[in-house]
């Protein structure tokens, strides 16, 4: 390899292509049990009775029970139980699950169950909601003073959905009790935390518990939370049975839309304070979200919406009120970008209302505001390093024609169908909120070289251990390729130990943009020392490897304070600049994406290919969030539960997605790489909703964004 960037061929390409990788609904073993749940039918009420007829011999109810710890798991907030006790708080939750040796049966079995409710007032909306889990603010300058100043004051609310992961592979889990070890495999992004809440919910030692990660198809944050949950429900029946035999649950599409979390919806306030100059000069904002009927990670999805309200833009004086507000459906939870996409869309369609009061083109008011290096965060954190956005912008300039179209499309010169062009500029924080890194995770990670009968010159392989999970983005390569590069080693020469809580350190969750970041950084340290070690002569033998281990510890420049979120809210931040053309047809209103272009900083690219994939695919996520993922909560109840109803983008719907790198190497990133998986998703929607809103004369405050919303009047 010539450079960390060079793309190389991921070891797990052929099995993919070739369809032989093994997933956990491909595994079957002896004597395996299945598992169906019994869900509720109401919104919200009381369980009066619940009727269970005579089981068959073999098969055997699991409820909340049967936890002899608690029937809890801890998400952040411990407060989503595993099975409903007195009263069920959203259509869908599960009461209980019968488990035997026939899926079928096990189905048949739960629908014959009766359950009595008494019903209770549901709440269904944000706007109907009267209590909150959180109810925070953050002050920066003196907005208050900005305000009586001001010479205008506008105001507008905007609004984004529900929406649904959609991850090719559904939830599942495997249970097995031997030699008194619980052990739980399955589909997983956080495997210590599947891990400590199996601990606490099973009340066993941490050495009688076992979290291994199969093969994952997908996550986008929907297997952070939920595993936790399906892991506690299989693990009990597993103990439950006491016959050492496996349970298995795989869900299907439906019951996996049913139960599992979607993003939070939103609804953001913004209130400008314009002052003499004609210059923004204070905001102040109310965010809310919909954190549905448990708190679970809504607290730190607020606070990555509110210290990013404003955008990739600085503002003198702001103030932000985030709460998350508690309503009677299944809860929200993480989802690629966590937050940031909501706080993000209000921000820019914001700034493009702002634009059309104050008479000018949406790109020059932006460029006014663009965060600079220096400049101080919501949260009065410094903006440590240069912001490259001239060099983003000349490259989506030149690549999509946005300012000449721009000014095309707004004198009328279109074709028979409407023409619109729009830009938004977006910031995503890798890495833990504030001082989550050293204080919460703590990670570590683990190089061993072993010694390896080999005909090459180098008689050893180095092996990582680590607890990132590769879940289709290309984890396992990029930290491979970083450990290789560092040693100067064939890739080849570098293995990876599958997540396995009995095998690996704790290195922390594959969340929040971190994994690159914080866990590449950790193992490039540790394969300097590993290298110093083997280069002084000293080699691994059949009988002892050589080991290293760091462990994470915060730059010493940052500060961070949480009672008042003062400091520095995250590490370091990655940038993009969006552009999206589209075309809406005069009489169906149909939206036709014609063009994406996208720049991006995210330091140094480990792999330019895998970063591509990355990009195009939350590019293509983040159209579908704007225009056609429509999730409308009925009583409760999601009114699209299928892939056939639920539309998701196809090849069909969205055009050649170009995206674009600019390096700018962040130095405490391995070879100067920042946070990446997120910042895609962020960028295309609001770019998307402007473009709708010059083409139609309507401005867009709400996505996803339909055709019956453009056809009605202003």
């Amino acid at each position: 390899m010539h450079t960390v960037s060079r793309s190389v061929v991921r070891d797990d390409a052929m099995d993919k292509a070739s369809g032989t990788s093994c997933y956990i609904a491909d595994i079957t073993l002896p004597g395996m049990l299945s598992m169906a749940f019994k869900t509720s039918t109401a919104q919200h009420a009381r369980i009066c009775s619940i009727s269970i007829p005579r089981l068959p011999e073999g098969y055997v109810t699991v409820d909340g029970r049967d936890f002899k710890g608690q029937n809890r798991a801890t998400i952040v907030a411990e407060d989503w139980p595993f099975f409903a006790e007195k009263e069920v708080l959203y259509f869908g939750q599960p009461l209980l699950a019968i488990v035997g040796p026939d899926q079928i049966t096990c189905e048949r079995l739960c629908a014959g169950i009766e359950v009595k409710y008494e019903m209770l007032e549901s709440v269904s909306s944000i706007e109907d909601a009267r209590e909150c889990f959180n109810d925070f603010t953050v002050i920066k300058g003196d907005p208050a003073k900005a305000f009586l100043e001001a010479t205008d004051v506008f105001e507008r609310f905007y609004q984004t959905g529900l929406q649904e992961h959609a991850y090719l592979e559904p939830q599942g889990m495997l249970a097995i009790v031997e030699n008194g070890i619980v052990t739980v495999r399955g589909a997983m992004q956080c495997p210590f935390n599947i891990h400590t809440n199996l601990t606490k919910a099973l009340a066993l030692n941490p050495d009688q518990v076992r979290v291994i990660q199969s093969t994952t198809g997908g996550g986008f944050g929907g297997k952070e939370d939920f595993p936790s949950i399906l892991a506690g429900q299989v693990a009990v029946a597993a103990v439950k049975t006491k016959t050492g035999r496996p349970v298995k649950v795989v869900l299907d599409r439906r019951l996996d839309m049913l139960l599992t979390p979607k993003r939070h919806p939103s609804r953001i306030t913004i209130r400008t304070a314009i002052g003499k100059s004609g210059r923004i000069t204070a905001m102040d904002i109310d965010c809310q979200l919909d954190a549905g009927a448990y708190e679970t990670l809504s607290r730190v999805v607020l606070e990555r919406a509110m210290f990013i309200c404003t955008g990739a833009y600085t503002i003198a004086n702001v103030k932000v009120r985030g709460r998350t507000m508690k309503t009677n459906h299944v809860p929200s939870g993480a989802f690629r970008g966590f937050g940031g996409p909501q706080a993000h869309f209000a921000a820019e369609m914001n700034m493009s209302f702002l634009a059309d009061k104050l008479g000018l083109p949406p790109l020059a008011l932006k460029q006014q505001y663009l965060t600079r290096q220096g400049d101080l965060s919501i949260t009065s954190g410094t903006y440590r390093y240069p912001t490259l956005f001239e060099a983003m912008l000349a490259r989506v300039e030149e690549a999509s024609g946005y300012s000449e179209k721009w000014q095309k499309y707004a004198r009328g010169v279109v074709s028979s169908c409407k023409r619109g062009i729009g830009i938004s500029f977006a910031a995503h924080g890798g890495a833990f909120t504030g001082n989550g890194e050293q204080e919460l995770i703590k990670s570590l990670v683990r190089l061993s070289a072993e010694y390896a009968d080999l005909t090459s010159t180098i008689p050893y392989m180095v092996r990582i251990m680590a607890s990132s999970v590769d879940m289709g983005q290309g984890t396992t390569m990029a930290l491979k390729k970083i450990v290789a590069q560092t040693m100067e080693l064939p890739v080849e020469h570098v293995l990876f130990t599958p997540p396995d809580t009995a095998r690996v350190p704790d290195s922390g969750p594959t969340v929040a943009s971190r994994t690159v970041m914080i866990v590449g950084n950790l193992l490039q340290k540790a394969a300097v020392e590993l290298r110093t070690i083997l280069d002084s002569g000293q080699l691994p033998t059949k009988e002892e490897p050589l080991i290293v281990e760091q462990r994470y510890m915060h730059p010493e420049e940052l500060t961070w304070d949480e009672p008042s979120f003062y400091g520095d809210a995250y590490p370091a931040y990655s940038w993009s600049v969006n552009v999206v053309e589209v075309e809406i047809d005069p009489i169906t209103s149909a939206i036709k994406i014609i063009g994406s272009w996208a720049a991006y900083d995210v330091g140094v690219p480990i792999d330019n290919a895998m970063l591509q994939g990355q990009m195009q695919g939350g590019v293509a996520q983040a159209l579908g969030y704007a225009t056609l993922e429509q999730m409308q909560m009925i009583d409760g109840k999601p009114a699209q539960h299928s892939l056939t109803d639920y539309i998701i983008p196809t090849i069909y719907d969205v055009p050649e997605l170009e995206c674009f790198f600019v390096k700018n190497p962040y130095k405490h990133g391995p070879f100067g790489a920042k946070g990446a998986g997120e910042l895609p998703h962020i960028g295309p929607a609001p770019a998307l909703a402007e473009a709708v809103s010059q083409a139609t004369g309507k401005l867009i405050t709400k996505i996803p964004i339909t055709p019956e919303q453009l056809v009605t009047k202003r």
